[in-house]
């Protein structure tokens, strides 16, 4: 699985609190992120219905030239379509590609893995408490533009910018579809277990005695479908026992303590550092017809529980080991997800002072660890 790092300008930053300002565009996304406008690059990329060959434009570059495109990119009536260009480009001027695009008019900038889907591919995770953005040896930009814009014009003004060749590029068209269906079309229902299903308000569900999660894609993440979502949900399934109390840390979409409110547990709390996530849980929580509650980690009050799981990230979860054992009773459990295989030891060995921890299981290359809290 390959991380991909979307960028947006600050035109559409009010569509997603993630990208609130321009101060933010340095920030990445892990795969955990979602786009869910027509201004995304990840749309883009389902959505081409016709593209051009690559060309390439090796125009003058004279101080005339330059000091032409230093101005506004000249703009052309305005369709209902979107206009993406792609282009390679070396790890250490990715990230000045993107700045330069955003800043000529770009809706987006999408940075991605130049052999994804090939054995050349290589995988990268940034996470809290890594060091720095990685990039790949040689990264895909694809800059996504309303057609208000002149995507050609726009792309020298970037590489003048930078004093640089226009680079060989690739054009796409980009229809203007029912992104609301088509993106709704792309969710079926998820099987967790025999008896217990993830559902999309907009569909049926496909047993109707089976425990269904209601839940559509959001800003949370969480949605059901990744492999460390679905081997909590599976542990939680096999191990919430009636009445008991349960802490879901990370909750994002609250879809972990929804499950564990539906499996009978007892007291259910969801914790999210995420203002947007606590809102998104509430909401399905409500829509799910189960008691759970939500709020900051500040909130939440101190006391003992006797499960917690908590499916976030490798080094989050090390930097959390004494919060997170605090928060398990005697006898209690914990169930740790969103681990990569090569990283369970590490993060077993956080937790071994205070629990009798190992693998649970794996799916996908993922691990989720599952622990019993020593008596003493």
């Amino acid at each position: 699985m390959v991380t991909r790092a979307s960028r947006r300008s600050p035109a559409c930053a009010w569509r997603c609190p993630k990208w609130s300002s321009r101060a933010s565009r340095p920030t990445f996304r892990c795969i955990r992120s979602c786009c869910w406008t027509i201004r995304s690059c990840a749309a883009a990329r389902r959505s081409i219905t016709s593209s051009s060959g690559w060309t390439s434009a090796n125009r003058p570059r004279d101080s005339r030239y330059a000091q032409r495109l230093s101005l506004q990119p000249p703009t052309r009536a305005c369709c209902n379509v979107l206009e993406a260009l792609s282009f390679d480009a070396a790890a250490d001027a990715a990230q000045r590609w993107a700045d330069a695009l955003l800043d000529a008019g770009a809706l987006s900038v999408d940075v991605a893995d130049s052999h994804a889907g090939t054995p050349a591919e290589t995988p990268l995770y940034a996470e809290p408490g890594g060091s720095g953005t990685p990039f790949w040896p040689v990264s895909r930009l694809t800059a996504l533009f309303n057609t208000a814009v002149d995507a050609e014009a726009a792309l020298a003004s970037a590489a003048a910018g930078l004093d640089e060749s226009v680079p060989v590029h690739r054009r796409a068209t980009i229809s203007d579809i029912d992104w609301v269906r088509k993106s709704q079309a792309q969710f079926e229902p998820i099987r967790v277990t025999e008896q217990m299903w993830i559902v999309p308000s907009w569909r049926e569900p496909v047993d109707t005695r089976a425990i269904n999660i209601v839940l559509d894609p959001g800003l949370a993440f969480g949605t059901g479908s990744h492999p460390t979502t679905l081997l909590c949900l599976r542990w939680l399934a096999a191990n919430v026992e009636r009445g008991a109390s349960v802490l879901d840390y990370g909750c994002g979409s609250g879809i972990l303590a929804i499950a564990a409110a539906k499996l009978s547990a007892g007291a259910v709390t969801g914790v999210d550092v995420d203002p947007l996530a606590i809102a998104a849980s509430r909401a399905n929580a409500e829509a799910n017809g189960v008691a759970a509650e939500f709020c900051s980690p500040d909130a939440l009050p101190v006391y003992a529980v006797d499960i917690v799981v908590a499916n976030i990230l490798a080094n989050p979860l090390e930097l959390l080991a004494p919060l997170l054992a605090g928060r398990v009773r005697a006898e209690g459990r914990i169930v740790l997800s969103g681990i990569l295989e090569p990283q369970a030891d590490r993060v077993a060995a956080a937790y071994a002072r205070w629990f009798n921890i190992a693998p649970w299981g794996s799916a996908d290359g993922w691990t989720a660890l599952a622990g019993v809290r020593y008596t003493g």
